[in-house]
């Protein structure tokens, strides 16, 4: 099981839809965040993209050295930038890196968003031109490895003697993610796409896209691994966990849900209708599956869901999940810092994943722990793979 954290390019807070208890973007904020989820042992870090966030590769070159063993998930945008570019782009970061980049393959669902970056294709076309980018993308650094030059001439894209000199570590390319629901994007995916991700849906929903993915790679000689988005809010009990969720949106005022849902109305990602269907945008319809809570796409695009319970209820939650076939777990909770320290040493433990000594899991003496009364060592606790 990998989880991953996130790195807040947009702000944070403790309150959804208000600027109480709201931070803003800083680098230093960034970084703290960058590193807690290094020292604490999570994969990798997810990196929001879009007109609201600081850009993502700016900002996770810009973590590279504060960090060891992080991975980061940083969006290309095909459309937006040039195929060619956004090779050189990852191949650069991944050498850089030490072969710690992954691929956010991001096509965009907001058309307003979308114009405002030059970009005016139907939902359809902009598929098109993601699979053009792909094939482009991935051929140029196919090719670091072997040589040659890329020739392609498409409905949307060309290129002619296209190259990129310096291979990336990973081989062939780092690997490429992408979540979407519609027809369009399913069939990207199963042609295209490593890891498949999914938005936090109850588990029979969940179920019922991992079989239709799979059956489309299939048709095509491929396999896919696959990935969800959640929230989370973890507490020592579960009652403790529901009045966290409550308090989360204490503050927030039905004007400011119904101009979230309208917007959200207004984009053409079935994904986001998909979000959007399982409340509402209704407070008294939050739970749409057991210990899986809307509360957060109210007022939030995207990822909309939190799984909510006491420490044992989530990771049983998550193993439902991955008994489905997910193995890759992408988290976020608010607000992101602290969150990040509360599931580690709440949930790792729990969770079928190496536990590394010194990591949330081991209570451990002297610098790595709290010594009791002068001279006690504490017992270590004992891991999920212990």
């Amino acid at each position: 099981m990998n989880v991953f954290w996130f790195i807040p390019t947009h702000g944070d807070s403790r309150y959804l839809g208000t600027a109480e208890g709201g931070r803003a973007v800083s680098h230093d904020y960034m970084k703290q965040v960058a590193i807690a989820a290094d020292t604490l042992g999570y994969d990798g870090v997810l990196l929001p993209t879009g007109r609201s966030c600081e850009d993502a590769w700016v900002t996770a070159s810009s973590l590279i050295g504060e960090t060891k063993n992080l991975k980061f998930l940083v969006a290309v945008r095909p459309g937006l930038a040039a195929p060619s570019l956004a090779a050189r782009m990852a191949s650069t970061f991944d050498r850089l890196s030490g072969g710690r980049l992954l691929i956010n393959v991001v096509t965009g669902g907001d058309p307003t968003e979308q114009e405002g970056d030059g970009i005016f294709g139907t939902h359809a076309e902009r598929y098109e031109i993601t699979d053009e980018f792909l094939c482009i993308w991935r051929e140029l650094l196919e090719k670091t490895h072997t040589g040659g030059t890329v020739d392609f001439d498409g409905k949307h894209l060309q290129v002619k003697g296209a190259t990129v000199l310096y291979p990336p570590i990973q081989a062939p390319y780092p690997p490429l993610y992408f979540g979407g629901s519609s027809d369009d994007a399913l069939d990207l995916a199963a042609e295209q796409i490593d890891v498949y991700l999914t938005w936090g849906e109850p588990p029979a929903a969940v179920a019922e896209k991992i079989k239709g993915m799979r059956e489309r790679a299939a048709k095509r000689g491929r396999s896919l691994k696959f990935g969800i988005r959640l929230h989370v809010i973890v507490r020592e009990t579960n009652d403790a966990a529901w009045a966290a969720a409550d308090e989360l949106i204490s503050k927030l005022d039905d004007e400011t849900i119904a101009k979230a849902q309208a917007k959200f109305a207004q984009m053409d990602s079935e994904g986001q209708r998909r979000m959007a269907a399982l409340h509402g945008g209704r407070r008294d319809k939050l739970e749409v599956s057991p210990n899986l809570w809307a509360g957060v796409g109210l007022v939030r695009g995207g990822a909309g869901t939190a799984l909510v319970g006491d420490p044992q209820t989530v990771a049983d939650r998550m193993q439902e999940y991955a008994d489905l076939g997910i193995d890759t777990f992408i988290l976020s909770g608010y607000p992101h810092l602290e969150e990040s320290y509360r599931f580690a040493e709440l949930v790792f433990p729990l969770l079928p994943r190496p536990q590394k000594v010194g990591l949330p899991g081991f209570s451990l003496s002297g610098p790595l722990g709290e010594m009791v009364a002068n001279s006690y060592v504490p017992p270590q606790r004992k891991s999920a793979e212990s």
